[in-house]
């Protein structure tokens, strides 16, 4: 254990050892350790958010030139693409997934900061059609100290979502990494600072969600929460955020429908489904896990569907072939695991897979299993790679069974019928609906969703904004106030 890397938080521009317990971060592929982290305690975290607070009032950055805040945030996008190949390996090291996956991905994570520099730079305020000798100017500010809960399960990617758009705005921001794969994140640190952040404007804590993302939520001063997590997280946090009138943005997790029209070419039908429902080994939550499929595509496209996913390289994640690689735990296996029992019980049909891998490491096996539409797997998020398949009749069951989970974060339409795309889209209730495609990601592109799959937007100006205050400036050049004066038709309002 000696041999193993420990990795400070990144606290007041510095790694920071604190006399904090320790937690192990395990490789899913080897399951052997690859580094500790800190287990941050009360104390600590309550030091790390007083001191936060002090820099929003005292520091530079909440009141920078957004010029300034373009430049640091655009060399961190620049001095990222050049360290490209050290982030690609952690992530793959730390979530097991394929080392191709991982080098896509990341390729595109530096526009984030450069949209949201961008946007910074040419953010404009407001006059409003005040009645009247008034001008009414709008102002955007920063919101003070934000506090951000992310996953493990696109590390880098999702914690740039964030903290792009925090800074941009002129924020202070603590990010509390999953236990699991925080270390991409935890570099972060020297890059941001290298590019010219000033110190203690990203703060870095790490720990359990249960104690030291629960700190950090319950500790007064902050001005937002920006959670992506499961709804149990968000039901837990929502009672404290709601006693400290903090707002919350949570994006929780789906049940996303892809939706397969008979006038869509097997092939690209199969493709589309492969590519929805097993990137990330189905750890995404946006996977498309429910593939409902028109029956007059049906008896042709189940064949040709089980023998790709039969086909598909599970394996080394650092093997550049690797199509699939492990879920993040043994927990998530067995997770998998109990999903696949209980859709036998219930009456389902496992078609390909349905265990977990005989190796070391945390692999289970691309899944496929036929079931009602009705059905416990069809209708919760499983959070791996076994996906529910449901035959429907029409147009109108589709559309039905996509609208029928509690979830509403994404869904796909497959059809090359123009109408159809756009009537069936239409009718889809949920945050993110893609038309011929699946997983698409933008920085400019609002992401969130509806109902249980959460509340709020990352991407895009609603992103920007939410993490602004709005400041409202009323210049009178001409309503005397002469109201107590008795003067006929003085102003009021």
């Amino acid at each position: 254990m000696s041999s193993i890397p420990h990795i400070p938080n990144w606290i007041n521009g510095a790694y920071t050892t604190t006399p904090s317990p320790t937690l192990t971060v395990q490789n899913p592929a080897t399951e052997e350790p690859i580094a500790t982290i800190t287990a941050t305690d009360e104390l600590t975290v309550q030091e790390t958010i007083t001191s936060s607070l002090t820099t929003f009032r005292t520091g530079s950055w909440p009141k920078a030139d957004p010029t300034d805040r373009f430049t640091v945030l655009s060399t961190a996008a620049r001095l990222l693409r050049a360290r490209l190949p050290e982030f690609v390996d952690l992530e793959t090291q730390q979530t097991g997934r394929p080392i191709r996956e991982m080098s896509t991905q990341l390729a595109r994570v530096p526009e984030w900061l450069e949209y949201f520099a961008s946007l910074a730079r040419v953010h404009e305020g407001r006059v409003t059609p005040f009645k009247g000798p008034v001008v009414n100017t709008l102002t955007r500010l920063p919101i003070g100290v934000v506090v951000q809960i992310t996953p493990y399960n696109h590390p880098l990617l999702i914690a740039m979502k964030k903290i792009a758009a925090a800074l941009a705005a002129g924020n202070v921001v603590i990010v509390k990494p999953s236990e699991l794969a925080p270390v991409s994140v935890l570099k972060l640190g020297p890059l941001f600072k290298e590019a010219g952040l000033p110190d203690g404007t990203l703060q870095i804590v790490c720990g359990t969600g249960p104690e030291t993302g629960r700190y950090l939520c319950e500790a007064a001063g902050i001005a937002k929460i920006d959670l992506t997590g499961g709804l149990g997280t968000y039901r837990a946090i929502a009672p404290i955020a709601a006693r400290n009138m903090v707002p919350v943005t949570a994006e929780l997790g789906g049940k996303a429908p892809v939706c397969l029209f008979p006038s869509l070419e097997v092939q690209r039908a199969v493709q589309a489904s492969l590519f929805a429902g097993f990137i990330a080994a189905g750890q995404t939550c946006v996977t498309g896990s429910r593939l409902l499929v028109h029956r007059d595509l049906y008896a042709e496209f189940v064949p040709s569907l089980v023998e790709r996913v039969k086909g598909l390289r599970v394996g080394d994640p650092m093997d550049s072939a690797t199509q699939i690689g492990t879920v993040i735990s043994r927990a998530a296996v067995e997770r998998c695991a109990s999903f696949v029992e209980r859709a036998v019980r219930d009456g389902g049909r496992v078609l390909c897979g349905g265990k977990a891998v005989e190796r070391t490491g945390f692999f289970f096996e691309p899944t496929v299993i036929e079931v009602a539409a009705d059905s416990y797997l069809a209708c919760n998020e499983v959070f791996g790679p076994v996906v529910a398949l449901v035959r429907c009749e029409s147009e109108e069951e589709i559309v039905d069974v996509a609208n029928s989970t509690p979830f509403g974060l994404g869904a796909s339409v497959w059809t090359n019928d123009f109408e159809q795309a756009h009537r069936v889209a239409g009718r889809i209730d949920a945050g993110i609906v893609w038309v011929n495609g699946h997983h698409l990601n933008d920085p400019s592109s609002p992401w969130g969703g509806f109902r249980e799959s959460g509340m709020g937007k990352e991407n895009g100006v609603e992103a920007y904004e939410s993490y602004t205050r709005v400041k409202s400036t009323v210049i009178n050049y001409g309503v005397a106030p002469v109201w107590f004066d008795q003067v006929a038709n003085a102003r009021y309002g």
